[in-house]
């Protein structure tokens, strides 16, 4: 007898396992391609998953855009140099973090980039270099240190009048966090979110293999440079491999160091991995205008965080407990 019901259960989860499938939906989300995918056995109940996902990304967008008037983040922008902004808890929690990874970085990440001017542009019409006047002057409003969070009253200032804070450098990957911690709530097994290259995963495949990320080869951008497996954890890609202009034989990225207002130059490609997607962002950004070395160097005094450089002469840089199968 218990030979049968061991041979029963078997046969039952046996196929539970291959009943289940990976169900995606791509769509357009916080100006960016999202790609929503959950395990499930039932199309209707991952349906609704990914519909949970969709709603969750919405409200964040919410409260972070700049561009849209009614948001906390709006107001917090609308008031600068004028007074404090009571914002909510979610929100500044948010701008706190990220305030640490600018002292972390040495202002490399900074959420106050979006006070910058924008002199460079990288759709081809660029014909001349900006002069250093004007490159000076673009990141004058530019610097972490005058975000003043009242943790008392639950108040953002930003000191200085016309600037702004934005969240592009880590808001993609906040949301990633967010929405996979809703779904794992709600008893999603497996899953990824992708947020226009901010990855987060959870579970595994339904035939049990770990996930696989594909990291992009930043001197052909049709082709993987390799193919790394992830497990609980997130993994977030930038490159400068599409936005980029050329002056003097050097290529500048569009990524732009918020303390110099000049672009970014040497590296491709930087691939973090990192427990959670938010930091993996931010830390991404970060390399990128830290430079290879001191990046490296950066990373590998972080527990738990690993990255991959490639720099502009094909040359691949990884931290010290990173191994990579290139395809």
């Amino acid at each position: 007898m218990k030979k049968y019901y061991f041979l029963v259960l078997t046969l039952f989860l046996s196929t539970l396992l291959y009943s289940q499938q990976v169900h995606k939906k791509t769509l357009k989300l916080m100006g960016s391609r999202f790609d929503i995918s959950v395990v499930e056995n039932d199309s209707l109940k991952a349906h609704e998953h990914i519909n949970t996902a969709i709603n969750e990304i919405t409200r964040i967008e919410k409260l972070i855009s700049s561009w849209d008037k009614n948001s906390q983040t709006s107001e917090i922008n609308k008031n600068a140099g004028i007074k404090p902004v009571k914002v909510s808890t979610e929100l500044f929690n948010l701008i706190q973090r990220s305030l640490a990874i600018s002292k972390l970085t040495d202002g490399a990440f900074d959420i106050s980039y979006a006070s910058m001017d924008k002199i460079w542009k990288f759709d081809g019409s660029m014909k001349i270099m900006p002069s250093t006047e004007s490159v000076k002057s673009s990141v004058s409003k530019v610097g972490y240190q005058n975000i003043i969070l009242n943790k008392k009253n639950q108040t953002v200032f930003l000191k200085l009048k016309g600037m702004k804070i934005g969240f592009g450098g880590v808001g993609k990957g906040y949301a990633a966090d967010k929405t996979k911690k809703l779904l794992i709530s709600k008893g999603v097994v497996a899953g990824i979110i992708n947020a226009s290259g901010d990855m987060n995963t959870w579970g595994k495949q339904p035939n049990g293999d770990a996930w696989k990320v594909a990291i992009t080869n930043p001197m052909n951008k049709n082709k993987a440079f390799a193919l790394l497996p992830i497990s609980n954890g997130a993994v977030v890609t930038s490159g400068n491999y599409e936005k980029y202009v050329t002056f003097n034989s050097i290529r500048y990225s569009h990524i732009i160091d918020p303390r110099t207002g000049y672009p970014t130059t040497g590296i491709l490609s930087v691939s973090v991995f990192a427990p959670k997607a938010e930091l993996a962002d931010a830390l991404a950004t970060s390399v990128f205008v830290m430079g290879t070395e001191v990046g490296i160097d950066r990373i590998n005094q972080l527990n738990n965080i690993e990255c991959i450089i490639i720099d502009d002469k094909g040359k691949v840089h990884t931290s010290k407990n990173i191994n990579i199968n290139k395809l």
